[in-house]
């Protein structure tokens, strides 16, 4: 008779009880009552001592539990059920020779077992299922950094699923997986002289050790006492009953944690802990910790990490030259590797950390050297204007021109001129004038009889575009007429939408403005000379490169309000000429900046109440539309019924927030903008380009919560006009009172360095947007290293200079990371 697997009877189990709608009655009495039964069958079949832990622990008080809380017990028991797979005589699938996944080995390599989430350890014959060793060291395949995570011992489909969560998905995403930090076990030190509060590796004899009942029976509590002949120290892990089942009276151990204090005796809450004669993953050591997700432990996450690295980084090919790395002073690829993981010392460390760092920017030079080379590759018809061309259009400004604006005029001028098309940024702080330096480069291009297109995010930035470069050609004329300049947004009608196709295909309209309808199929220009991209870092690779398809090679200027650091743009911009605005127009007040507390929010209040008496307006902004169930986070929609009902009744306020329709927002905005809202009240919709000059006073609640780029941007929208402004910082709690972004920003109005310290504290995400994929790439490079960043720089350029098209046999696996690093942003280089 065939002996039912204790596996397949808890299992049926607990389908029984997912059938059932988790009412705890599969089995009479309930699940708890048939554990010690199975645990003991299980036992017998000698099935992991791991996995059947994990089965006890969670469900011995299942019948405590809520519907939900055991319905995310009962389908994690059945996703480690589907990767628990016990030794069978079968022999595990082998990968075909031409499948470049993985390097191959012999045919007759030891088979591997599956182990589940909670396995003992790593098996150290592979750590890969069905693999193949390689066959000797001079000639390897490459290993497939794209091959699924399934093909990794210890992960099934099911924890490859939970994985996905953590945007790991390959075999190159988990080598990749650098920890988040480092604790430091190495140091050891006799129990006689530890200290509170110290994090330390402690080695030892169990002396004594017990389970007790605590709470009514509800929670367990093991307890152990360590000693190593100094003195002794009492352990304790809750909730953790296997805990007894695996550490032993008189076994020698190895334990690492933080030291507490207790009723004046030291002790260790939960310390990590494994037998002295085995490899020491988890103390004894610098420790990686990893990000995590639902239903992965940290150990279980560190112990796939080690058998991973350890099998796979001494196999990755290094695709760095022996001249390169010794120039730059790197150490080899697969020691990083191994280093960066799992470090044997502080310098091995930092030797690791600097090659990785050096890898990022590097191959990110290279793509950047590519695309520059490509882009200046393309001709373009030159644009004939006058040398005196630029003093004609300073004299017909109804405004003096900052000597920034007068510089970047004629930085475009000579771009114009050139026979390869521009590729421009125009780089400047918030009411810097980039929008009169647009226009000038629009003034140039349509002068000449061509055409010229502006896109913007929001149908609200667009908008304000339409009338300012109108505004100003209405009085800077002969340039063109009103007519020629026209708007296209979402919202645009049918008999404007049709009368401005016409006039585009006959090039009877010179100036395009808009949002991504400018890109859309029907749209089609006559001439279009001159691409310029507001807020580039708003839009996508495939929405720039549709816009600048819609002519021959035209001319392209981005420009952005988010300043840049000088290393970051020396790094990331490198395919871009740049023009910097680093300079106020005449006339602007920097915006007082006050961090509030929170139960000081009246006095907020009052100076809202005074500039809205004298004449002005005032932006309330908040961090969330509405407030969740369990959120203490000030909300826009509910803040705007309290602010509006009970303390400024008699004013009209408005609600802007990215949930509304376009059509609603542009009404709430332009009811702003006239004056027929006092306040408006809004979440971080108004970040960009709203442009309301009668606007003195800029509220924000939850400051905390907002970077500092944002909170800048925030700022920007205020002191627009000749009055005095005043910006607001109320954080959510007194303890966020010295916030350092908050502090940051009451010490200075300069973007550029509010921008530096972005960029310390958040890293360069918030600058480059959805740019190209190789900026989301930076794990480990710091980009306030100016000293790395030119290195890195030097060294791409000697190789690129050597072979641009890498394709010397020595740079092939170089052309392979390359391509790897830069795969989502190919074809794309503004």
């Amino acid at each position: 008779m065939v002996q039912i697997s204790a596996i397949d009877k808890i299992r049926k189990f607990l389908k029984l009880e997912s059938d059932r709608g988790f009412d705890n009655k599969a089995v009479l009495g309930g699940l708890n009552r048939v554990i010690p039964s199975w645990e003991a069958e299980a036992r017998s079949q000698r099935i992991d001592i791991n996995l059947i832990q994990e089965v006890v622990s969670r469900l011995n008080n299942y019948h405590l539990l809520d519907i939900q809380a055991r319905q995310e017990i009962i389908r994690y028991l059945l996703d480690l059920f589907i990767e628990y797979q016990p030794e069978s005589a079968e022999t595990p699938p082998v990968l075909e020779q031409n499948d470049d996944r993985v390097p191959h080995r012999p045919a007759n390599v030891d088979r591997i077992k599956k182990q589940t989430e909670v396995s003992s350890g790593p098996r150290q014959t592979d750590s890969f299922k069905g693999s193949h060793r390689p066959v000797n060291n001079q000639k390897q395949s490459t290993p497939g950094l794209d091959a699924p995570l399934t093909v990794i011992s210890g992960i099934g489909p099911g924890f490859a699923q939970k994985l996905t969560n953590l945007e790991l998905n390959t075999l190159g995403d988990l080598l990749y997986n650098f920890p988040r930090r480092y604790d430091d076990y190495s140091r050891l030190k006799p129990i006689n002289r530890l200290e509170y509060g110290e994090e330390i590796t402690v080695i030892g004899t169990v002396q004594s050790i017990q389970k007790r009942a605590i709470k009514g029976g509800t929670m367990q509590v093991v307890e152990a006492v360590l000693t190593d002949g100094t003195g002794f120290l009492r352990l304790s892990w809750f909730n953790q009953p296997w805990i007894i089942e695996q550490l032993k009276e008189k076994a020698h151990v190895v334990v690492s944690g933080k030291i507490d204090l207790y009723l004046g005796r030291l002790y260790m809450n939960s310390p990590e802990w494994e037998y002295l004669d085995k490899e020491q993953l988890h103390t004894n050591r610098i420790v990686p910790v990893y990000r995590l997700t639902a239903h992965i432990t940290q150990r279980w996450l560190r112990r796939i990490m080690h058998q991973t690295v350890h099998f796979w980084a001494p196999r990755m090919p290094d695709f760095l030259s022996s001249k390169t790395k010794e120039s730059a002073s790197l150490v080899n690829l697969s020691n990083a590797l191994e280093q960066i993981h799992f470090p044997e010392s502080d310098k091995s460390l930092k030797d690791a950390q600097y090659r990785l760092a050096f890898d990022e920017i590097f191959l990110l030079q290279l793509g950047v050297l590519g695309q520059k080379r490509t882009w200046d590759s393309v001709t373009t018809q030159p644009i004939s204007i006058p040398d005196d061309w630029q003093q004609q259009f300073e004299s017909l400004m109804p405004f003096v021109l900052t000597n920034a604006q007068k510089q970047a005029i004629q930085d475009i001028q000579g771009d114009l001129k050139s026979e390869h098309p521009m590729n421009r940024l125009l780089q400047g702080d918030v009411g810097s004038g980039k929008t009169a330096v647009a226009a000038a480069a629009i003034a140039m291009v349509i002068s000449q009889g061509s055409q010229a297109a502006l896109m913007a995010p929001t149908s609200i930035l667009a908008e304000q575009h339409y009338q300012n470069i109108k505004n100003l050609f209405a009085q800077a004329n002969p340039f063109t007429s009103a007519d020629s300049i026209r708007l296209l947004v979402g919202n645009t009608s049918e008999n404007d939408r049709n009368e401005i196709l016409t006039g585009l295909k006959e090039g009877n309209i010179s100036l395009l403005i808009g949002t991504h309808a400018l890109i859309e199929d029907p749209v089609i220009f006559k001439d279009l000379r001159l691409t310029i991209i507001d807020e580039q870092h708003r839009f996508g690779v495939a929405q720039r490169s549709a816009l600048r398809n819609k002519g021959q090679n035209p001319h392209l200027l981005v420009m952005t309000a988010t300043p840049i650091p000088r290393s970051l743009a020396l790094t990331v911009y490198g395919d871009l000429e740049l023009s910097l605005m680093d300079e106020m127009p005449a006339g602007r007040q920097p915006v007082e900046t006050h961090v509030v507390s929170p139960v000081s929010r009246e006095r907020a209040y009052e100076l809202v109440r005074t500039q809205v008496k004298n004449g002005r307006q005032a932006f309330i902004i908040y961090p969330l539309i509405e407030k969740g169930e369990r959120e203490e986070t000030k909300a826009a929609v509910d803040e705007h019924k309290k602010i509006q009902n009970d303390i400024f009744p008699d004013l009209q306020i408005g609600l802007l927030h990215g949930r509304m329709k376009a059509d609603d927002k542009d009404q709430v905005m332009e009811k702003f903008k006239d004056g027929s809202y006092q306040i408006l009240v809004s979440t971080s919709v108004v970040e960009v380009g709203v442009d309301v000059p009668n606007a003195t006073v800029m509220m924000i609640e939850g400051a905390n919560r907002f970077g500092l780029a944002q909170l800048h941007q925030f700022r920007g929208r205020v002191g627009r006009g000749s009055e005095k402004s005043f910006c607001l910082l109320i954080p959510e709690t007194e303890n966020s009172l010295e916030n350092e972004r908050l502090s940051a920003m009451v010490e200075t109005n300069d973007g550029f360095i509010l921008a530096e310290k972005d960029l310390q504290q958040r890293g360069p995400g918030d600058f480059l947007g959805t740019r190209q994929s190789g900026y989301g790439e930076l794990k480990m490079a710091n980009l306030m290293d100016v000293r790395l960043i030119e290195k890195a720089r030097l060294e791409a350029r000697k190789v690129f200079d050597e072979d641009p098209d890498f394709s010397q046999p020595e740079n092939s696996a170089l052309k392979l990371m390359v391509d790897r690093f830069w795969s989502f942003g190919k074809g794309d280089i503004s």
